[in-house]
């Protein structure tokens, strides 16, 4: 479903004659971010493969970054670690191939820093922006009824509206049956749980 048919239904559902085109955007807005922040599935999963051609201390994450599901050197996993046991080694030979990071801020500081290879980012991220009224992404193609639900229960807190009860029930249920599903999914060995939606290739 695209942005447009979006804020038609979710119009169409709240059924106030008081609602703006402003509030509608708001408020589908507000719902997608929401979801970001709950739902993690493989449609918000995302690759990032960074080519090290010199000595690199560190990994700057992507922009859309939510949440990391892991970080390889080649063939082999990092291990994440905390700020403290980061700070305990850090005084160890500084070059090499990496075993530890620590998230500081947007950066992953790696340690022993690499000099060659690929450093391969996995991770969830945001779902790409709607702005025109044909925008889609994989969230509102796959899912459309999470997004207006979401909607709704800003909506619904917006205008003090009885049905917020409701609405935040079947976001509640909608949000439940997509987790469910991808955990299954991640269980069965499914195709989702291995191939991310997107890929990106930073040289």
């Amino acid at each position: 479903m695209n942005y447009g048919d979006l804020k038609s239904h979710f119009n169409d559902l709240l059924n106030r004659s008081d609602i703006t085109a402003a509030l509608t955007t708001r408020f589908i807005d507000q719902g997608i971010a929401r979801i970001q922040r709950q739902l993690r599935t493989p449609m918000s999963e995302r690759v990032l493969n960074v080519t090290i051609t010199s000595q690199t201390e560190s990994l700057t994450l992507p922009s859309d970054f939510l949440e990391i599901i892991s970080l390889y050197k080649d063939e082999y996993e990092l291990e994440r670690v905390s700020m403290r046991k980061y700070r305990e080694i850090a005084n160890s030979a500084v070059e090499g191939k990496p075993r530890v990071f620590v998230r500081q801020a947007e950066k992953l500081l790696l340690h022993p820093q690499p000099t060659s290879g690929t450093l391969t980012l996995y991770y969830h991220g945001e779902f790409p922006a709607l702005s025109a009224d044909s925008d889609s992404n994989v969230l509102t193609d796959a899912a459309p009824d999470i997004v207006i639900y979401s909607a709704l229960t800003f909506a619904s807190d917006f205008y003090l509206d009885a049905r917020a009860e409701q609405f935040e029930a079947k976001f509640t249920q909608f949000l439940t049956e997509l987790q469910e599903q991808a955990n299954d999914q991640e269980l069965q060995g499914g195709t989702q749980s291995v191939l991310p939606a997107y890929s990106f290739q930073d040289e």
